[in-house]
């Protein structure tokens, strides 16, 4: 396993989207979202997909120059078309109007169409978080988690993202895929050619499996009920934006890649200030954290935690040691250019 210092990678990664002509926006979105989704030792969708990006750029499956249309449908509500642009900087931008209709009536709702993958859901809740709203990300994808009850996948694993400010430390943060695992951790135990833990996946015949290498479906997280969950999702972010359901939506690796997936997301933000005075509201969410993390431990070693407390603790670990990268994943940084020898910590 090697470490690459969190800044200089970002700035390669900057310079090589510039290379390939990616509009300066779009460029800040990735690599931002990218950093911080592996900081927060989310390595399933942090730097690990750069490679992969640059793969669609170049055989034209994301425009590098999107022109976003956005229209307003009432004081709280929007449509946005993507334009086949990164999903990370629609998203961004989705959020950010969506902050701005919650300051001037209470809450925004925005519905994303003709995207691409948005990685990591965090990225745009806590965007909200800083600007003392609720943030709610959401966003569909290629069919991968099995129906219950069934042989074959339907929805994806269409995350739910919800954010809010906390006093004294970073935003409350819960970002969790509707099933056990995503496919992207399957794909790394596949490259890393280890076995996964029971559970996680099912072969072709629907059978749970260990091997990633016969993973076909994913396991909805808390059976039916996340299989309820994802169908939410697919309604809020497909059937608004009158897009594609994740049964229809081109899986993310699949060829070829010039072809465009249309994904759909749906973002929201709350103005707390609209309910409640704010520092009142993060006090009494801290005092909250406070009481569930001085809870009675079942292991006397480990502590109680909140949604997020991993990702917090992680992300002061790797800021001061640096992003891992197996060495298989290096070869791939690499190959796109030998520059990234100088992120090596």
């Amino acid at each position: 396993m090697t470490c690459f210092d969190s800044k200089i990678l970002a700035s390669l990664m900057t310079s090589i989207l510039k290379e390939k002509d990616v509009d300066q926006e779009s460029t800040h979105h990735v690599v931002a979202s990218l950093i911080q989704t592996s900081l927060r030792g989310v390595d399933s969708h942090g730097t690990n997909l750069f490679p992969h990006y640059c793969r669609e750029l170049d055989a034209g499956r994301i425009n590098k120059h999107p022109q976003f249309k956005i229209k307003q449908s009432a004081p709280s509500t929007a449509v946005m078309d993507a334009d086949h642009g990164f999903g990370y900087h629609a998203g961004a931008v989705a959020m950010d109007k969506a902050v701005e209709f919650a300051k001037n009536t209470g809450v925004g709702a925005i519905s994303v169409k003709n995207s691409s993958h948005f990685g990591a859901a965090a990225y745009f809740g806590l965007r909200a978080a800083e600007k003392d709203c609720l943030g709610l990300a959401f966003t569909n994808a290629d069919a991968l988690v099995k129906a219950y009850g069934g042989k074959e996948a339907f929805f994806g694993t269409n995350p739910i993202c919800f954010t809010a400010p906390m006093a004294g430390e970073g935003p409350f943060c819960l970002d969790m895929s509707t099933s056990v695992v995503s496919w992207n951790k399957v794909q790394n135990f596949r490259r890393d050619n280890q076995s996964m833990p029971l559970g996680w996946a099912f072969d072709e015949s629907g059978g749970s499996t260990t091997d990633p290498k016969k993973a076909k479906t994913l396991n909805p997280v808390g059976e039916y009920k996340g299989f309820g969950l994802g169908a939410m999702i697919d309604i809020l972010c497909a059937l608004l934006a009158d897009g594609p359901l994740s049964k229809d939506i081109l899986p993310m690796y699949a060829e070829p890649l010039s072809t465009k997936r249309r994904i759909n997301h749906f973002l929201m933000a709350i103005d707390i200030s609209k309910f409640t005075e704010i520092r009142h509201f993060k006090q009494r969410l801290k005092e909250m954290a406070r009481r569930i993390r001085s809870l009675a431990p079942l292991d006397p070693n480990s502590q109680v935690k909140m949604a997020g407390d991993p990702e917090k603790e992680i992300y002061k670990i790797r800021l001061a040691q640096g992003i891992p990268l197996s060495e298989a994943k290096l070869k791939e940084f690499l190959s796109l250019s030998s520059r990234f020898k100088e992120a090596i910590k």
